[in-house]
């Protein structure tokens, strides 16, 4: 937001400097970007008056006669429009333009120049705010303007510009009457609003225009008619507020709706009424393939959700962006209608962002405006249009639609300020403070109530009430306190102990912790997971590979082995711990589930082959070991399972790893074709989830006594089926429950000649102990009876 000083003071009556505004504004909540002096760097340029202008033959260039007030001088210019009788920008020898460029005596074509005459672009006013018909050629100052004076008043260049950094909760300040407001609170000042006399003939508006709403984004629509206006250039001080606040001049009509938005921060518009096919005009929302042509003369197809403005159900404007090329206001124009509407925020942003039309309008709309204003602004454009351009108001507005001005209360108690900020207010301190931000307050000394007007929609609950006190108060008044509260010690929770204990555990076991992609492609989210559920997929992924949300870790590890490999860093041992996602909802209303997994990789060599040993590589064996020397930890007993279920994994190699009956994980080889599409050699993997494992988790148990009395190991051979287990048999020794069993060790199994088809030999050391005396042979023998019981009832074993 580009404020002019001179402006602003016409509003609050203050006598600070800029520099001194800027650093009160920027302590009260609103930053400023700047100040820029709009003379800074001119010197030397004054008006000059063009009494003659005579072509230098087979050039573009005039010899000019210019009187500069003292003395007339001869001044060499290329402008298309210089002619005699003219006033215009004249550098004089010496002077200083934009670009620090300096003036001097010359000739051009042998011709001698005492100066220059320039143009708007050559004293530092941006290309894009020029009004259109001195774009290509030099200024023309008013004819009032007395010759020899600097031109700085004439064109407002002594003004300075407050540039403003408008957050989007401070919207109300994208006005110079929201500014006004915020700078009368912070030197206690009025507002000095002129009131506009809005003069009416006997003709009603509503005779001519009829308006409708046919949209729910459209709030209220409300139009004013003007007839016989004569449309021209806008007087001098309203083409150099627009140019000093960025904006280019058109002409009387437009420059006045352009003044409404700086000044009320109502955008508006304004149709040639003699160009429309009907009298009712419509707010409604487009149709799908509808087009306009804006008034940039770009057409433009719209969608359902852009809103229109429509005549004769043709659409003459895109509500809120820009108006229609088919109606704007022309010099041919002389009925007007002028527009105030409060469309929907969220619209008018998709529209121009999708249309690439961002403008000081759609901004407004989008960020809100005053409400409360909003026939004001209307009324006081009208105003200024039979001011300006001659023209009559017709009687009253046409309405379509209602907002409520009402102002809303927001109520909080006196203590409920000073606990917040530290401070010690009594209630006349904080009435003081809203009577300076405009705001009727009624209270006592415990609560009160302030009626928030509708200009200031970001207040709307206490905490905010006791911002706005403590920017007025001022941030550097509050008392700075230390915290009384003594602080707490800090712990890590069940989860994050978890965590770092299975870090401990698997860098102990030679794994290095890697992270990868929580996103990859649709068919890898499910590929290595027992039970796949919906897969979550991104509506606008930046790359096919990083499109869903993985249900597993295994595929993107195994991305990390293959990157590997083909870098010959072949034996690798690798471990995540990380999020995988379940969507077991609505994939479009609801959010899938996170749940927390330990995987691990192992691929290549355990050992190295060297002078006396041979090479080891990985097996199956060695992953389930990490995953019992895990559990062991925590003293979980797990069952591994064999499946086949998961087609990416080894059918013989594999196995469900169940808690009970609560399936933890998966352990096995992965399939040699699944290694072989990933380009990967032998590789084996585990997943384990977390949050079971949690779930499960016993409290730490207690310090067990070392036993004094020896420990007794006897050995069994078993002759069993090939379908039979080593779980089998250590649930068949466990269910003879004999209580002086300490531990079952599998030492052999073995399988060939001396062993009938379709039988193994597997042999078992038991070991028992008695914490409390010396165990007997026949104690020990038994034991050995009951155990040998019921491996033959349990599992069919023949004891060799």
């Amino acid at each position: 937001m580009l404020v002019s000083y001179k402006w602003l003071k016409e509003l609050v009556d203050i006598d600070v400097t800029s520099q001194d505004l800027s650093e009160a504004m920027s302590t009260t909540g609103i930053e400023v970007e700047g100040v820029e002096q709009l003379s800074a760097g001119l010197s030397k340029l004054v008006v000059g008056e063009v009494l003659s202008a005579d072509p230098i033959p087979e050039t573009h260039l005039n010899v000019c006669q210019v009187n500069v007030g003292e003395e007339v001088t001869q001044i060499v210019c290329g402008a298309p429009n210089v002619k005699a009788g003219i006033k215009v920008i004249v550098a004089l020898p010496g002077a200083r333009i934009a670009g620090n460029h300096k003036i001097k005596k010359g000739k051009i074509r042998g011709v001698e120049s005492l100066g220059m005459i320039c143009s708007l672009a050559e004293i530092g006013v941006a290309d894009a705010v020029v009004p259109k018909e001195y774009a290509d050629g030099i200024y023309y100052l008013p004819e009032d303007a007395v010759v020899g004076e600097p031109i700085f008043s004439y064109l407002d260049l002594d003004d300075e510009i407050i540039e403003l950094s408008i957050t989007p909760n401070r919207a109300d300040a994208l006005s110079m009457r929201g500014v006004a407001h915020e700078v009368a609170a912070i030197y206690d000042k009025p507002v000095n609003f002129k009131e506009v006399n809005l003069l009416e003939i006997e003709k009603k508006a509503s005779d001519v225009i009829e308006v409708a709403i046919e949209s729910d984004r459209v709030a209220t629509y409300q139009a004013r008619v003007v007839e016989n206006v004569t449309v021209a250039p806008s007087p001098q001080w309203l083409q150099n507020l627009l140019m000093n606040a960025g904006i280019r001049p058109i002409n009387n009509v437009v420059d006045v709706t352009n003044y409404i938005l700086l000044y009320f921060g109502q955008p508006m518009h304004a149709f040639d009424l003699d160009k429309f096919d009907g009298k009712k005009i419509t707010a409604r929302q487009a149709r799908t393939g509808e087009k306009i042509v804006t008034l940039d003369d770009v057409e433009r197809e719209l969608m359902a959700e852009d809103i229109v403005i429509s005549v004769a159900d043709k659409a003459v404007a895109l509500g809120g962006v820009m108006g229609g090329a088919s109606t704007g206001i022309d010099n041919a124009s002389t009925n007007v209608v002028l527009e105030a509407a409060l469309f929907d925020g969220k619209s008018i942003r998709k529209t121009s962002s999708r249309l690439n039309l961002r403008s000081e309008s759609s901004s407004r709309f989008e960020k809100g405006i005053n409400v409360a204003t909003l026939a004001q602004a209307l009324d006081t454009a009208a105003a200024m249009i039979a001011d300006l351009a001659g023209g009559d108001v017709l009687s009253g507005s046409v309405v379509a639609g209602q907002v409520d001005n009402s102002d809303i209360p927001v109520t909080t108690s006196i203590d409920y300020v000073n606990r917040s900020l530290g401070t010690n207010l009594a209630y006349a301190d904080i009435a003081a403070i809203f009577r300076r931000l405009g705001m009727d307050i009624s209270g006592d000394e415990e609560s009160f109530t302030v009626q928030v007007p509708r200009r200031r929609w970001d207040i709307t609950i206490p905490a905010d009430l006791v911002e706005e006190i403590a920017r007025i108060y001022g941030y550097n008044n509050l008392p700075t306190t230390l915290p009384q509260e003594d602080g707490t010690a800090g712990e890590l929770t069940s989860t994050q102990k978890l965590r770092r204990q299975i870090r401990n555990l698997a860098e102990g076991a030679g794994l290095t912790e890697i992270i990868s992609y929580a996103l990859t492609t649709p068919e890898k989210a499910v590929e290595f997971t027992v039970a796949p559920t919906t897969v979550t997929e991104l509506m606008w992924p930046m790359t096919v590979d990083r499109s869903a949300l993985r249900q597993n870790m295994i595929s993107g590890m195994l991305d990390t082995v293959a990157y590997n490999v083909a870098r010959k860093n072949k034996n690798l041992a690798l471990y995540e711990i990380g999020k995988i996602f379940e969507q077991t909802g609505n994939p479009k209303e609801d959010l899938p589930q996170e749940i927390s997994k330990f995987a691990f990789v192992l691929t290549g060599l355990v050992a190295e082959k060297d002078f006396q040993t041979a090479a080891v590589p990985v097996d199956f064996f060695h992953a389930k070991g990490i995953v019992e020397a895990l559990l062991a930890k925590y003293n979980l007993t797990a069952e591994f399972r064999a499946t086949s279920a998961i087609a990416a994994l080894h059918p013989g190699r594999t196995a469900e790893i169940y808690l009970g009956e609560t399936l933890l994980g998966v352990i096995g080889q992965v399939h040699p074709q699944t290694a072989k599409d990933y380009g990967i050699p032998e590789t084996y993997v585990a997943e384990l989830n977390l949050d079971v494992m949690e779930a499960a988790l016993q409290p730490a148990q207690p310090f067990t006594e070392i036993s004094k009395f020896p420990a007794v190991s006897r050995d069994i051979a078993l002759l069993v089926e090939t379908t039979i287990q080593h779980d089998d048999i250590v649930r068949a020794i466990a269910s003879a429950k004999v209580k002086r069993l300490a531990d079952i060790t599998l030492f052999d199994v073995y399988a060939g000649a001396n062993i009938q088809s379709g039988f193994k030999s597997m042999a078992y050391s038991l070991t028992f102990q008695n914490p409390e005396a010396n165990l007997t042979d026949e104690e020990v023998a038994g034991y050995m009876d009951k155990i040998t019981k019921s491996l033959v009832e349990n599992v069919g074993a023949e004891v060799r």
